[in-house]
């Protein structure tokens, strides 16, 4: 089957390669490369890397309504979407024969949006999974043809959910292919009194919130890592945590103080008398690091007991 893949980060390369196995992949649409300003060189996204290694087509459109023509003259007779970036009009899902179809890294129609594995940690959910949906010109709101969940454990962050979810949908792809071609693989619609939205990070999700108890804190810690990376701010820096857990301490202090310092670790009081304790921190133009080997550095005189950082 002729087949045009749109996606762009590493999310997306496990079901392109498992498409590529089994189908004619005529084309690869994902976004513009981006400037890295620290390496002072662009970037390519995940998925070119991949489909220029295997000597597939690329186009890159600014706007993907640019690229309608490009996409037709293809004559695909299918569409598959991953992780792609932009809202794609109807005019293009509608041109392939067997139309358009979508992995989504959520249980739709929880996690709308371009941000469900991440903010699925950041609540604190249990489980998700990948859901393989019609597309429809309503952001994921489509028929859901395939459904399947996977735990979330405490060990897990966002890049762990994202390599699992990556091989799920990988997994799940060519069967519903197959039954599309078929023709006997039907939809089940979305419940619409049960959606919910997930949308892109912003800045503000970034911060952390001590107000919050420590689990909240531990789960936006997972949720955020390794990118963009969750923060706090202690003498006018903004530090990056990337491991965290939650203490069985209690404190009487108000949120947003250090109420304890080890070798390994410095603990943070957060709301409802909850404390959690910091693994893994990162400066500004630094690199991750082990806590312990902040306190053998910089972080020697900046983390004091009954020092506050704040909320």
């Amino acid at each position: 089957m002729k087949i045009v893949f749109m996606g762009t980060p590493l999310f997306a390369v496990k079901i392109l390669e498992k498409l590529n196995s089994a189908h004619e992949v005529v084309l690869v649409v994902t976004q513009p490369d981006q400037f890295n300003h620290r390496k002072k060189q662009f970037a390519f996204p995940a998925v070119k890397e991949w489909a220029l290694a295997h000597d597939l087509r690329v186009i890159q459109p600014e706007k993907i309504k640019t690229a309608a023509e490009i996409i037709q003259a293809a004559e695909p007779e299918l569409i598959v979407t991953a992780a792609y970036g932009q809202f794609i009009p109807s005019g293009i899902l509608e041109c392939p024969r067997l139309k358009s179809i979508n992995v989504h890294g959520s249980l739709l129609p929880k996690y709308r949006g371009g941000a469900p594995i991440q903010r699925a940690i950041m609540d604190g959910c249990s489980e998700t999974g990948i859901s393989v949906i019609r597309m429809t010109a309503k952001m994921d709101a489509g028929e859901i043809l395939a459904q399947k969940k996977i735990p979330i454990m405490d060990t897990d962050n966002q890049e762990t959910i994202f390599e699992k979810l990556s091989a799920l949908g990988a997994e799940m792809i060519l069967p519903v292919i197959e039954g599309l071609k078929r023709g006997d693989l039907n939809g089940v619609a979305q419940d619409e009194n049960s959606v919910s939205f997930a949308p892109n990070l912003k800045k503000e999700d970034e911060r952390l919130d001590f107000s919050q108890n420590a689990r909240a804190v531990f789960n936006r810690v997972r949720g955020l890592n390794p990118n963009p990376g969750a923060y706090f701010q202690l003498d006018g820096l903004n530090i990056k945590v990337y491991n965290s857990i939650v203490s069985k301490e209690r404190t009487a202090y108000q949120p947003g103080w250090i109420v304890s310092l080890n070798k390994d670790s410095f603990s943070v009081s957060c709301g409802e008398n909850t404390v959690i304790s910091i693994l893994e921190v990162q400066l500004p133009a630094g690199k991750r690091m082990a806590v312990s080997d902040f306190l053998n550095g910089r972080g020697k005189n900046m983390i004091a007991i009954n020092k506050e950082i704040g909320i």
